[in-house]
């Protein structure tokens, strides 16, 4: 191990930032280094300290000492007398604990799977001797067994487990630009690779792909805005509540068992209901045209979508919740319609109309769920109302309080009559 640092020039002024690094020898002769602890900047003193000294816990006397370690065959210098420590090179053994079980059974499924084959045609080893599909193998089997990131990977999981033996490489098969470039590959087979895959899971499994279930989600970067046109890093509606960051949306397909068929990483301004007709072309372009039945939120399809799947040849089938807006236009004739059982606790009414069959449906342990949803969210008003009523207050500040109490509850505060006194603070509920 030695010492090695990074220079970045920050304000007009060079900056070193030192780390501790191991080599280490691979097949073929090459020589790959792991960085073991950043140290980030230090000063000379302590870069020459960090070269001496190693420290260590001295177990009779349970406290930290500074030991320095030298090879038996060479004296301990005269600064290093009082914490010098010979080593016999030699007599050393290592014993490494690894992840095996875990490690094998994600490689079996990954040749049942054939991906093996899959990638081997298409992945050819580097003139380096980098050997892509092993490493493609190894992130597949790690987002498998422990996802993490590339440089979680890198740094400490491929140490861990028993990767390297089973396909019979080293550690330069993780190198952290190796796994990288080695992503970077992988977007240009992304339509093969569902193709392959809705072809095994259709052998191995009888997979049906009739029904598909279409969804989005986004997710965040606390970075800046990127400066690239290019760049899908925008500002959006963020499902997670963070509109002071960029984001992408991530639109999904998979079966009701879990099989994925396609998804998009897709600007972080797009909007739901602008998604659906794109999907709908690469699904039948990829798979064929058949007949399927779409699955999705009622966010997401326009009414002119709709109208294009009904027009279909085959007609495309699809399972949408109804605009809020259109409920109060279908109340008056869902009333003459009866309940229908379909199970026990779910009950339905069906309303044909303009060659579409609207179903409202009402199940007992929904009810019970948000009732007691409501219940508890009243007991929390309530008692809050008793607390502040109990407060010495200006009236400012009790508006304030009773506002803060009401965004809190929304709905249970339309269950509560509450009357607040012209002047003054007083108020009754």
């Amino acid at each position: 191990m030695y010492l090695r640092y990074t220079r970045r020039l920050k304000d007009g002024k060079e900056h070193r930032y030192w780390s501790i690094v191991e080599s280490k020898r691979c097949s073929g002769g090459r020589v790959v280094q792991r960085p073991v602890l950043y140290l980030g900047e230090i000063n000379d003193s302590q870069r020459e300290a960090w070269c001496r000294v190693i420290e260590a816990f001295d177990e009779d006397e349970q406290r930290q000492r500074q030991l320095a370690l030298f090879p038996a065959d060479r004296s301990v210098p005269a600064h290093a007398q009082e914490y010098g420590v010979q080593v016999r090179l030699a007599g050393m053994r290592l014993h490494r604990p690894r992840q095996w079980g875990a490690c094998w059974l994600a490689c079996q499924l990954y040749e049942q799977l054939e991906l093996d084959r899959f990638w081997a045609a298409r992945l050819a080893d580097s003139r380096e001797g980098t050997c892509w599909r092993h490493v493609v193998q190894t992130l597949v089997c790690y987002r498998l067994i422990d996802p993490g990131s590339e440089w979680r990977l890198h740094r400490q999981w491929f140490e861990h487990s028993a990767m390297g033996d089973l396909l019979g490489e080293d550690y330069g098969l993780v190198a952290k630009n190796a796994l990288y470039r080695c992503l970077d590959k992988l977007p240009a087979h992304k339509a093969a690779l569902f193709s392959h895959l809705r072809q095994r899971w259709q052998d191995l499994f009888g997979a049906q792909f009739e029904v598909l279930l279409y969804d989005l989600t986004s997710t965040y970067f606390e970075s800046a805005p990127p400066e690239d046109e290019a760049d899908k890093r925008r500002y959006g509606y963020s499902r997670d509540k963070r509109r002071d960051c960029v984001q992408v949306v991530i639109a999904l397909i998979v079966t009701p068992e879990g099989f994925p068929l396609a998804y998009e990483v897709l600007p972080g301004n797009t909007a739901d209901n602008t998604t659906l007709r794109t999907f709908l072309h690469k699904i039948e372009a990829q798979y064929g045209r058949a007949r399927r039945i779409w699955v999705m939120d009622r966010g997401i399809p326009t009414e002119a979508v709709l109208a294009q799947m009904r027009q279909a040849d085959p007609p495309i089938h699809y399972l949408v919740g109804t605009p809020k807006g259109r409920l109060s236009t279908l109340e008056k004739a869902l009333l003459d319609k009866p309940w229908q059982s379909v199970r026990h606790g779910v009950d339905v009414k069906l309303l044909p109309q303009d060659q579409e069959l609207y179903v409202l449906a009402r199940s007992r342990m929904r009810v019970h769920k948000e009732r007691a949803m409501r219940q508890r969210q009243l007991k929390r008003l309530w008692a809050r109302l008793k607390q502040v009523s109990t407060m010495d207050l200006d009236r400012k500040e009790l508006l304030m309080k009773l506002g803060a109490a009401r965004a809190k509850a929304p709905a249970a505060w339309r269950l509560i009559d509450i009357a607040v006194a012209d002047d003054g603070t007083a108020f009754s509920f």
